[in-house]
């Protein structure tokens, strides 16, 4: 097998692990703050926000710089830190004792984890641009696949042996993980025929990489993630809103979490293939547009199985969108430039999952859970009028990519 194939299938593999590690307890902080004491309705939503929010901005700071230190260092060096530092914060979850503690782990998290764009570093780094859209497909089915698994079972878990064992089974099965990147992942491979990345850092102008295709690409992200995830932090408390009750809301939760994953993934996996034989604008556009037609019935739904329905059925159809934005941003950029460009990118998905609990935390104490779901229409048909603003090329000698 090739070498950019066998990494691919590593880094996958890795990141599927990683996924359900996060997912034995984050997908029940809502649930783990009131067992931390914190009962009142008000105040749960609130941290609920903050949690996400100091996360997301945390993120934000530190994805560019390790996108920067990649390229300088390496990037399987960086890979590995994000897994390391990730089982030691989740072992840390399990430990603590109030609220404040919480906020400061997932701050932690935010600055130091972030394998998302470490491995999909990693993986640009060695991949032939031909199949550079399908390995960011795949890539991004791993952690969907992941997270449809890891709330599954940790919401078993969580309602058979508590959060805090929970979040400890997370941590080994990450330090596992470490081992499997550690031993079985080569770093930076130049891909067939191409030059690859100096391992030491050059000079380049902020012009070189900031230009106007990538910052209307990066502003459709920006609403993309916002949309994506700006109810994710709150579907606990609507499940145990439309339920009554928190008994059995964590199984509930994760069945939900799990199924929208899985949809996720599968996005990830076909519209991979479908963008590298069609206009990857064209066909983000008409994914945009059926996604904000698809979303604009949610707050009117009050039963659990039909919302799950239509909310996968979303997902299945905008799930995929970020691998073909981070492929565009990437085909025609030196092998040196990758790391700064996915850090850029990284960035602007860390200030979305931000900005997404912020707002969704403010329309959910002024007005009501259901009504956050109101926001994703709108924001999907933010992203698809930017697109509109500008015509981004793919560089890739593919004749169904031209407009």
């Amino acid at each position: 097998m090739e070498r950019w194939k066998l990494n691919l299938y590593t880094i996958w593999f890795a990141q599927v692990i990683s996924y359900i590690s996060f997912g034995f307890g984050l997908p029940f902080l809502a649930f783990y703050i009131q067992d931390l004491g914190v009962t009142d309705p008000g105040e749960v939503r609130m941290y609920t926000g903050i949690l996400n929010t100091v996360c997301g901005l945390a993120s934000a700071v530190g994805t560019p710089i390790w996108g920067m230190l990649a390229d300088r260092f390496g990037k399987k060096l960086m890979l590995l830190r994000a897994i390391c530092c990730a089982m030691l914060i989740i072992a840390g979850m399990g430990m603590v004792t109030q609220v404040n503690q919480l906020i400061l782990l997932r701050f932690a998290q935010g600055l130091f984890t972030g394998t998302v764009t470490a491995a999909a570093i990693l993986v640009v780094a060695g991949t032939p641009n031909a199949h550079l859209t399908y390995a960011l497909g795949l890539l991004s089915s791993s952690t969907f696949i992941g997270t449809s698994i890891g709330p599954v079972i940790g919401g078993l878990v969580a309602e058979t042996v508590g959060y805090r064992n929970s979040f400890y089974l997370g941590a080994l099965l990450m330090l596992a993980n470490f081992f499997i990147v550690l031993l079985a992942v080569h770093d930076n491979p130049a891909a067939p025929g191409e030059e690859a990345a100096p391992r030491t850092g050059q000079r380049f102008r902020v012009r070189e990489i900031i230009t106007p295709p990538l910052l209307i690409l990066a502003t459709a992200l920006l609403f993309l993630t916002v949309a994506r995830s700006i109810f994710t932090p709150f579907l606990a408390l609507y499940v145990q809103e439309i339920r009554s009750q928190i008994a059995g809301a964590s199984g509930v939760t994760g069945m939900i979490s799990g199924v929208v994953a899985l949809m996720t993934a599968l996005s990830g996996l076909i519209l991979g293939r479908w963008a590298d034989w069609f206009s990857k604008r064209k066909l983000l556009m008409v994914l945009l547009a059926a996604g904000a037609a698809v979303s604009l019935p949610l707050p009117l739904v009050a039963n659990l199985w039909l919302f799950t329905a239509v909310f996968a059925l979303l997902f299945l159809i905008i799930g995929g969108i970020e691998p073909i934005i981070t492929a565009i941003s990437s085909e025609s950029a030196s092998r040196s430039r990758q790391g700064a460009i996915l850090g850029l990118l990284g960035f602007v998905s860390s200030l979305g999952f931000a900005l997404a609990p912020l707002l969704g935390g403010w329309i959910a104490i002024r007005f009501s859970i259901p009504l956050i779901l109101a926001t994703i229409p709108l924001l999907l048909g933010l992203a698809l009028v930017t697109l509109g603003m500008g015509r981004p090329k793919s560089k890739v000698a593919n004749p169904f990519l031209e407009e």
